[in-house]
Parts: C-alpha cells; structure tokens; sequence
C-alpha cells in the first residue's frame, strides 16, 4: 500500500513538472507587441460636372408590321418570296390563279359595249326627234326618247362599274407587299385555297429599320428632376438623349431620338410610357426584345465616390470611411444616383477629402491608421500609386537554358521586405507587389 501511494506521488509530479517550467520561462524575448494602426490605401475626392443618367427598362415594337390577306378568292399558283427576306413596297409576294377573275373581266367588258351601242341608239333617236319636232313628233315622243337615252347611259355607267371591279379583283389576285420591311415564312403552301379577308394571314412584313423601344419611367423621378433643375443643382440636357443597351451588357452604337413623350400616369405601377426611335440597319434589335435604356437627364456639380468603398448601415443610410487626423472617420453620404461604378454624391464629402478605399475589412470609426495612396481604374481595381514593373534582365549562351534578350519577361518589382504587421485583414502588406483585400476587388501594385 506505501508502495502504491509513493507511486503515485511521483506521477503527480512528473505531471506538473512542465507547466511550472512554462510559467517560470515567461514571455519569449522577441514577442509581438500590441497591434500598430492598421495601412489603408486612400485617394483624393474632387468635384466635378457630372452626366446624370437613369437606366430604364424598355421593349424593342415594330415601327410598322402588317397582315398580308386575299382581298379575292383562288387558289395560289406561286409563292414569289422567301422568309427574312428585305422586300420592298410593291414588292410580289403571292400570286393567285386568274382564270376566273380573267373570264369576268371578260364578261365586264362585253356588257360595257352593249351599254355604250344602247347609248348611241338613244342618242341618236333623241337627236332625230329634235328635229321633227312640230312637224310630225309630238312634244310626249321626244321626252320619252329622252328618258330612254338617260336609262340607257346609267346602264352604261353600271357596265363600266362592274368592269372597273373585275379588272381590281384580277389585280388582287397578284398580292403585294403594302410596305417596306422583311417578310416572314409563308403559312401557306401552292395549291392551297384561299377566300377574300380570310382571318389567317398569309404572311406578315415587319418594318424593321428604324424600330421603337417603348420604356416607362417613374413620375415621381420626372417631377424631382424638375424641382432640381428649377433649384440649380440640376443642369438639365439640351435635348433628350438615350442609348440602349442589349441583353448581354453591349453597348448599342446608335442613339436615339424621342418620339412620344408621355401624357399620362399609369394608375397601377405611376410610371409614364415614353417611345423612342432608333436606327436598325443590322437588324440588332427585333420586335419584343428586351433592353436597357440609359437616358441622359442632364449634368450636376458633385463628387463621384467608388462604390466599393461604401456600404449600406442598417439603416439604409449609405456610408463611408476618411481619413482625418491619422483616423478613420465613418461619414454617411448623400447620392443622387450612379456613373459608372461610383456614387454621385451631392452631401457628406468634399474636395480634397481622403477616401478610404482598400483596407476596410474590420475597419472602425475612429481608429488610428496610416495611409498608402492609391487609385482606382474604371474595372474597379485599386493600384498602388508608384508601383513599378522592371524587366527581368535576359542571360546569353544556350547552355544556362535562357531565353533570348527578346523573350525577357516583365514581372512586378518587389519592395524591400516589410514587417509584419498585425493590423489585422485587409490591411496593405508593403513587401507583396499585389496582394487581395479580404472581401474586396484585387489590389494591384
């Protein structure tokens, strides 16, 4: 039994041994002292005139489209057009059998000269009884002679009528394009039969170039627009200009024009309906496309801020860091809207403020930093300003396996080696030539 106690005694001892040795050993010579102020990378603010624009959704409308149909009725012994292509007014695009058409003009034109010997035969019956008047043709003879002659030229008349419709009838078996544009597949075949304004359309033509784009914009922005405009802040466009932009981020190359201002308010949704008019000469954009429209309100005096080097409170109020005094001061910002990839702020920031715009990973309001300038280019990267690129010199001879002096590489130059530093994510490292800020776009060097 004393065996077991003093064998356990020893354990315990053996056990605690290396925690009194590291208690005793304290604090390593060399040991990270408190963290320093944390790098940021910060750029200059300035004013300038700025293009305000509003993004609005539109879809593309046919300036023209229209329904072919037989205003007679046959069957179609050709079909004198291929689907898509460009045809013009007058163009033929459907011909129908004439045959019959053909034999009522025929029949039209044999009644119209009966009519007009009818006619003659009572003229000249009017003119002889003219004559003889008082001398063996009575006054009543004469008159009837008239009457007959009046009938006879309203025969006529009709005649020549019924002639004119056949002769249209046969003209409209040749069907027509009514209007320049581009001519979709036939739904009809050769030998089909078809009767006068049918409700199916043979066909339709669609006038492609220019085409509408109708979009809707909100009154409630038309209306503060104006009231800025009438304050000052606002520098209205001298006249309306808008271009669209397609369903895969392209720019479209043309602008457009205004057609029909809006002149009322839809009562579900308070926008306005507005159509503008822009050239299609490729055929870019088709009827019930979907598109962009960026439409230039006029210019203002403020200050672009990046976007990414803002935030939203939970406020919604939009917010963002500078530097003043060695510390970073959060400020809330007021916008009227967007250019490019930055805020067009009108309150919160002045010229020749220092914003921060990398490093802001766990940065706080009125922590102590220190600032490394940089800028920002129009993909939204963040550069270092100074950062340099130098050419890696080329070796001679074939035998180190080097490239010739053409090949030479450039690579980016590496600063001397930093220390270091605690400041904690997202801060800048001095001693790396590019380097990714902890939630935010790459920072080259």
């Amino acid at each position: 039994m004393l065996l077991s106690r003093l064998a356990l005694i020893v354990l315990c001892a053996a056990l605690a041994l290396p925690a009194l040795a590291q208690q005793g050993a304290g604090p390593p010579a060399g040991g990270a002292g408190p963290p320093g102020p944390a790098a940021v990378g910060v750029t200059p603010l300035r004013r300038e005139d700025v293009t305000v624009t509003v993004t609005l959704p539109g879809r593309a409308v046919a300036v023209a489209r229209t329904e072919i149909r037989p205003q007679v009725g046959g069957e179609i012994v050709e079909i004198a057009h291929r689907g898509g292509e460009q045809v013009a007014r007058g163009t033929v695009l459907f011909r129908l059998d004439t045959e019959t058409l053909a034999a009522e003009l025929t029949a039209a034109e044999v009644a119209v000269t009966g009519a007009e010997v009818a006619v003659s035969g009572a003229q000249a019956t009017v003119d002889r009884y003219d004559r003889l008047q008082g001398t063996g043709v009575s006054q009543a003879e004469l008159e009837t002679a008239q009457v007959a002659l009046a009938g006879a030229r309203a025969v006529l008349a009709g005649a020549r009528a019924e002639r004119d419709l056949a002769q249209l009838a046969l003209d409209h078996a040749v069907i027509r394009s009514p209007i320049d544009g581009v001519v979709d597949i036939a739904a009809v075949s050769v030998g089909d039969l078809v009767t006068a304004s049918q409700t199916a359309p043979l066909t339709t033509v669609t006038q492609l170039d220019p085409i509408y784009v109708d979009v809707s914009q909100s009154r409630a922005r038309v209306l503060r627009d104006r009231d800025r405009a009438t304050q000052g802040n606002l520098q209205p466009s001298a006249g309306p200009d808008a271009r669209l932009i397609l369903e895969t981020g392209q720019a479209y190359p043309l602008g457009g024009r205004l057609v029909s201002p809006g002149i009322a308010v839809s009562a579900t949704t308070g926008t306005v309906p507005v159509r503008l008019e822009f050239p299609n000469p490729d055929r870019l954009i088709l009827p019930g496309q979907f598109l962009r429209v960026e439409v230039t309100v006029g210019t203002v005096n403020a200050v672009l801020v990046p976007q990414r080097a803002t935030s939203r409170a939970a406020s919604g109020a939009l917010t963002a860091f500078l530097v003043r005094d060695g510390r970073a001061d959060q400020v809330v910002l007021t916008e009227t809207g967007t250019h490019e990839n930055a805020w067009i702020v009108t309150q919160g920031v002045e010229a020749g403020d220092m914003l921060v715009l990398d490093g802001l990973t766990n940065l706080r309001d009125g922590a102590e930093v220190t600032t490394v300038p940089v800028e920002i280019d129009a993909t939204g990267v963040v550069r270092e300003i100074g950062a340099l690129s130098v050419e890696r010199p080329a070796a001679t001879g074939a035998a180190d396996g080097a490239r010739p002096a053409g090949d030479a590489q450039a690579v980016p130059a590496q600063a001397p080696a930093a220390q270091a530093s605690a400041a904690g994510p997202g801060t800048i490292d001095r001693g790396a030539a590019t380097r990714t800020a902890v939630g935010a776009a790459p920072v080259a060097r």
